[in-house]
Parts: C-alpha cells; structure tokens; sequence
C-alpha cells in the first residue's frame, strides 16, 4: 500500500546546525502515530517540513492527500467568536466542511457567539481540532495537542481524535512528551533522537520483537552476544538487558515483553541504536 507520509533523506538545517538529518520514513494509510523524542529531537522542525511550513535542505517529503494541521499553541485569535473562528476557516480553506464543524461544536456545548479568549483550555484545543477536521483531510498531523490540558480535558481530545480515525479512513501523526496519553491510542511508533528517525513501526510489532531479560550479572556479556542489545542496566548481581530477538535457552534468565513508555526509554537513552524497517526489496 503507498503511505500517507514518507519522507526520505529528509535534511533541514537551522542556521549552521541540522535540526533533522537523514530522516527516512513511511506512513501507512489508516494509522494513528505516535512521535516522539527529547526536546530539541526535531519533531516540530519534521512536523512544519510534512506540512511545507518549512523547506528541507536535502531529501524530500512527500504527503499524499489533503494535509491539515494543528500548532502545539492552538493559534486562534482570542478577540474572534467561535462562529466568526469558523467563517474565517471556510474563507481560507478550499473544501470546508463548516456543517460538520458547527454541529460537532454545538455536540461538544461550545457556544457560537463565545469570544475563544473566554473559552477554557480543553475548549480552545476542541475549536483547533475542528477547525483542523474541517479540511476533511486524509493527514492530520497534531504538535502536542494535550499540552497544558488537564486530565479530563486530554481525555475527550484523545476521544475525538480517535472518533475520527473510526469513522473515516484518517492517518494522524501526533506528537507528545507523555507516552502514557499515547498507549491506547497510537498504533504506530516514531521515536525521533538527535534530528534522526530511530524508531519507526508497527507498536505490536516492535513491543513482540523486544525482550526484556535478567539474570546473572556474570553471564550478561553471553547473552548480548547472542542478540541485539538496545540497552542494559545492573542491580546488584542482577543484569537486565532490553534486546530485539528470541528468548534465551539458559533457564537462570527471565523474559518478558517491555511496556511501550518501557521501549521508547531504553531506544532515547541508547542514541546508538535503532529500530527500523528493512530496506525495500530485502526480506526475512
């Protein structure tokens, strides 16, 4: 299938340093994916080239479809009524849906006649997001959309998000620093470190491709030797190693399958390593 997103060999400098660097990746249609990364990875920089706020350096980027986009600052004019937020949207965007996004405002009891600079957080980042919607795109791409919201209120975006995902074929691309608010939503993993991608893939199959192991301190160095090692800590006489492949035979090591904030930590604290597919045309 040809992804909604694939960049490759994607450069953009600031000034004289490289805020992304060798950025490859694909996108399938129909997913919910989750970026991530320390701050200063590059999400934002790679979020503004996908959506040609931005022009790279090197490499290309190509988004398939109609792209709409929410800032991770929600920029809506305080001074505007909700009403007057939405004819301002169906003035600058071709294709604007602004039926669905009136009755789906009146749905969430968000007034029309309301300055957007009385509404509260939650309220502000559901007029975005529908202003985003109303694009009726096939990419959303979302920079920090639960930033500053509280609990309830990043419970009811994360619900709309995905309401839409469920009743049209919408891929999201969404970034956040709270891995948690991602687990039961995102299907799909790009962990950005240090302008490279170095995690992108299906979250089922990074999560079943990962162990975490532990066992004697004295028998680690054996163990990585017969696998890919992503990271490794010690307690005491006690080893344990986050590696990519199967389990190990020696009976004195325990095995389980790692938690996603688990796999996102280890691959952030280990820049060196990387989970990515294989190049096109090479199988196993």
């Amino acid at each position: 299938m040809t992804p909604v997103l694939e960049t490759t060999g994607l450069g953009v400098r600031h000034r004289r340093a490289w805020a992304l660097r060798d950025c490859s990746l694909a996108l399938p249609r129909g997913r919910v994916a989750a970026l991530v990364g320390p701050n200063g990875a590059g999400k934002t920089t790679l979020m503004h080239a996908v959506v040609g706020l931005l022009r790279p350096a090197t490499g290309s980027v190509t988004a398939r479809g109609r792209v709409a986009f929410m800032a991770q600052d929600k920029p809506l004019y305080d001074g505007f009524t909700v009403a007057e937020m939405l004819a301002f949207g169906r003035r600058t965007n071709p294709g604007w849906d602004g039926e669905a996004a009136a009755s789906r405002l009146a749905a969430l009891g968000i007034p029309p006649g309301r300055k957007v600079g009385r509404l509260s957080g939650g309220q502000q980042a559901q007029v975005a997001l529908t202003l985003a919607l109303a694009r009726r795109p096939g990419l959303l791409v979302l920079d920090e959309p639960l930033a500053n919201l509280d609990p309830l209120a990043r419970h009811d975006v994360m619900r709309a998000i995905m309401a839409e995902v469920a009743e049209r074929e919408l891929t999201v691309l969404l970034s956040s620093h709270v891995v948690s608010d991602l687990v039961d939503t995102c299907d799909w993993l790009v962990v950005l470190n240090g302008g490279r991608v170095q995690v992108s893939g299906d979250i089922e199959d990074l999560l079943a491709g990962h162990l975490v192991l532990n066992g004697p301190v004295e028998l680690a160095d054996g163990v990585a030797a017969g696998t890919r090692v992503v990271a490794a800590g010690r307690a005491g006489r006690r080893a344990t190693l986050l590696v990519r492949g199967g389990p190990v035979a020696d009976p004195r090591w325990t095995s389980r399958h790692p938690g996603l904030e688990e796999l996102v930590m280890a691959y952030l604290r280990s820049p060196e390593s990387a989970a990515l597919p294989r190049p096109a045309g090479v199988g196993g």
